[in-house]
């Protein structure tokens, strides 16, 4: 399987993680809610940052699922380095607020560094194809 395959499968996979995930938020905030890892939950009115939340990772799944139907690969592979940062930083926040460690590093932190492969391998990609793509350029630009 090819590279750009296997960074096609895995981008795919996240959006669709990250848009499940967001719409759970939004539609089913108390269930969804304790499976995020933090010790408490907003009560009254504070339940909208649920909402919030969901809305957040509805946009960046959208954002990365526009850039792969367009095909714009180098773009998609920066915005999965920085929508990382989302990830990480709900990591951070569950150990600040001594929520549980084994989710805020199976599950956030794993899914970052996941992120940040998948972004990493979508750069190396292009740069790979745009060395190819230079070289046969140069070989075309040669007299025979």
């Amino acid at each position: 399987m090819s590279l750009k395959k296997i960074n096609t499968l895995l981008a795919a996979a996240f959006i669709l993680f990250i848009l499940w995930f967001g719409s759970e938020f939004i539609l089913r905030p108390e269930l969804t809610a304790p499976g995020f890892g933090l010790p408490s939950w907003p009560s009254g009115d504070g339940g909208g940052f649920l909402v919030i939340k969901g809305i957040r990772d509805v946009v960046m799944a959208l954002v990365l699922g526009v850039l792969l139907i367009t095909g714009h690969r180098r773009a998609l592979g920066w915005a999965m380095l920085v929508e990382s940062l989302a990830a990480y930083g709900d990591m951070t926040t569950v150990l600040a607020h001594h929520g549980s460690t084994a989710t805020a590093i199976g599950i956030h932190g794993l899914t970052a560094t996941l992120m940040v492969v998948n972004g990493l391998l979508l750069l190396r990609e292009t740069r790979t194809s745009e060395a190819t793509a230079a070289r046969t350029e140069s070989k075309a630009a040669l007299p025979v």
